[in-house]
């Protein structure tokens, strides 16, 4: 984050079809601007929330010797994995497949070539769990339903715009109180705001971390979501006087 204070050009651009009265206010404005002091600052707001969902990414990999077979065996496992998450409280709508693959497999021993050894599908799916209640039970029933890889848990808002709003208060606070900072330090006072512009706000989704291994079923797995941080940042122009 910078700060600058600046007596400088900002320069106005007016149409030469603009009528003469409207282009007049455009050039003084610029004008006066011209010979403003001004002070340029950012700031950011941040809010902390408890989320409200949770996605977790579900797999089930299975070796056979033909590749046609390793597809039928993956597909009727991850069958009863989609049936026991849907019992457990997921809607349909929540539960999408993201990766579908088949491939082979090969044993590699010195001086040989590679030898063929089998295939490997895999199926995985990406489930939105909106009871965060329900989270450690469903990930209970996939696993024994069949599941045997995870990729993990991220935690996130279904809507964020509270979130964000609170957010947008606390940093347009905090740039107001920056900007009185510096016109005291510099003997300024502010007389205006100039121009105020909003950066891109963020609430990454939190990852519970989990490795990508062959998953062994456990009674309810605890799962705390914590808070999410959702920030803000905005960028503001003053006009300063004496």
């Amino acid at each position: 984050m910078r700060a600058m204070i600046c007596a400088g050009a900002l320069g106005a651009l007016i149409a030469a079809a603009a009528p003469p009265a409207l282009a007049q206010t455009a050039a003084s404005d610029a004008e006066a601007m011209f010979r403003a002091t001004t002070l340029s600052l950012s700031a950011e707001g941040e809010t902390k929330v408890a989320p409200d969902l949770a996605r977790i990414s579900l797999g089930v990999t299975d070796q056979a010797a033909t590749a046609a077979e390793a597809m039928r065996v993956d597909a009727a496992q991850m069958g009863r994995v989609m049936a026991a998450v849907r019992k457990a409280g997921v809607a349909e709508r929540d539960v999408r497949t993201a990766q579908i693959s088949v491939s082979p497999q090969y044993a590699y021993e010195q001086g040989a070539a590679p030898r063929l050894t089998g295939y490997q599908a895999a199926n995985q799916v990406i489930v939105t769990v909106r009871d965060l209640g329900k989270l450690g039970a469903i990930l209970d029933a996939a696993v024994a339903a069949g599941g045997n890889e995870a990729g993990g848990v991220s935690f996130d808002l279904a809507d964020r715009t509270p979130a964000e709003d609170a957010a947008r208060l606390a940093a347009v606070k905090a740039l107001q109180a920056k900007a009185e900072l510096y016109a005291r330090a510099t003997g300024y006072r502010i007389v205006r705001l100039v121009s105020l512009s909003e950066g891109e706000a963020s609430a990454p989704p939190v990852p519970l971390p989990m490795a990508r291994a062959r998953l062994q079923a456990a009674p309810v797995t605890p799962v705390s979501p914590g808070e999410l941080e959702v920030r803000v940042s905005v960028a503001g122009m003053f006009e300063l006087g004496r």
